[in-house]
């Protein structure tokens, strides 16, 4: 289904549907301040299984998710008083951070070092949608067979429609689209992993 969502003041029958079909296992793609993702509930093990199904991703990808603000942030990684400081001046934003994930986090989204993904966006359909769920939602990045992001929900829904139970379709779109900048804060240090859309200009490279 192609669901058209206001960008700014998303409709609360539309954020119910959305809601209901997180609850019941669904997938759905939805605009970022990156790009489009394609996510589930975080705590749904079937649906977590068929995203990597629909976008044939390799096991050994571990998958990040969304929290709504940096005080859910706690409840699922450990987070230093580094990793808060420096968080508190980024969120929301385009960034991924890196943090030891807590008991909490379920097994197939945690590294081998025991690490978890974790982004707070800067986009109203993404907030209200984890908000509405009251938990996160999964987050891996909305591409193609040959790799390369979706340009809009159209082509999502052309291509994956089959496969998604909704693709959101946003009446605007952040641009330019791209990857998050990933921040790892392992060791009690801010490592620049990936650069991104967040500014990284002020990250002191090695």
């Amino acid at each position: 289904m192609l669901m058209t969502v206001n960008a700014k003041t998303p409709e609360k029958r539309k954020l119910a549907q959305i809601t209901e079909v997180l609850e019941n296992g669904g997938i759905i793609a939805y605009p970022t301040d990156t790009s489009f993702g394609i996510g589930c509930d975080l705590k749904n093990k079937k649906a977590v299984e068929k995203i990597y199904q629909i976008l044939n991703l390799p096991k050994t990808k571990n998958l990040s998710f969304l929290c709504p603000s940096l005080s859910n942030v706690a409840e699922y990684a450990i987070v230093s008083n580094l990793a808060y400081k420096t968080m508190k001046r980024l969120v929301p934003g385009s960034y991924t951070f890196i943090l030891e994930a807590s008991k909490t986090v379920p097994m197939k989204l945690v590294s081998k070092r025991k690490q978890v993904g974790i982004r707070v966006p800067n986009d109203v359909i993404c907030q209200t949608i984890i908000n509405e769920l009251g938990r996160p939602i999964i987050s891996t990045t909305a591409k193609n067979a040959d790799g390369e992001y979706f340009l809009d929900a159209q082509e999502i829904h052309e291509q994956l429609g089959k496969l998604i139970d909704i693709v959101i379709d946003p009446t605007e779109m952040v641009e330019p689209q791209g990857l998050s900048t990933v921040i790892d804060f392992s060791d009690d240090a801010v490592t620049l992993v990936r650069k991104g859309l967040g500014d990284y200009s002020w990250i002191v490279e090695e």
